[in-house]
């Protein structure tokens, strides 16, 4: 488990499946904000979207399987120890475990769009950092956003980097 790390990435979501697009995200944020750790929030269902296919199980597997060179990234699930599949309880528990610790939830421009739906989201933005990956087609839309407008941009950062041109929906419609 994580010890006595300064600066913390959490990645959710249901990763299914992972693929090199979480992996590149995980690599630029690590280097661009001086990540020690990153941690892959393995979701059981995220509420917004339709079950997975995958079981949670071979989700985590084929993520641990896809980092194991990447000794910085730790894959787990962790709802079953909070009781929750909500962000800010995440949120919270990492603040809680690692009181000395600067916390950077990383998401999709995507996720930003509608991230003033998700529950106590300015919770989520008062405990930690947020780093926002554009991802096209989304970066507009992100950018007049509710939360991008109303979450101080010190705390909020936009990532522009080169894309990777998948996703977790493109693969699963081969």
């Amino acid at each position: 488990m994580i010890n006595n790390i300064k600066r913390i990435g959490i990645l959710g979501g249901t990763f299914d499946p992972c693929h090199f697009g979480h992996l590149k995200i995980s690599q630029i944020a690590k280097i661009k904000f001086k990540l020690t750790k990153i941690v892959w929030a393995v979701t059981k269902k995220n509420p917004y979207k339709r079950k997975s296919d995958m079981k949670l199980e071979d989700r985590i597997k084929a993520s641990k399987i896809l980092t194991k060179k990447y000794k910085y990234i730790e894959v787990d699930c962790f709802e079953t120890l909070i009781k929750s599949n909500r962000t800010y309880n995440l949120i919270n528990y990492f603040k809680r475990k690692f009181i000395n610790s600067e916390l950077y939830l990383i998401i999709g421009a995507d996720n930003l769009i509608y991230f003033h739906k998700w529950k106590k989201w300015r919770n989520i933005s008062q405990n930690c950092n947020i780093l926002v990956f554009d991802r096209y087609p989304y970066k507009s839309k992100a950018l007049k956003s509710i939360a991008f407008k109303q979450i101080d941009n010190k705390k909020l950062k936009f990532v522009n980097f080169k894309k990777v041109n998948i996703s977790s929906s493109q693969l699963r419609k081969i």
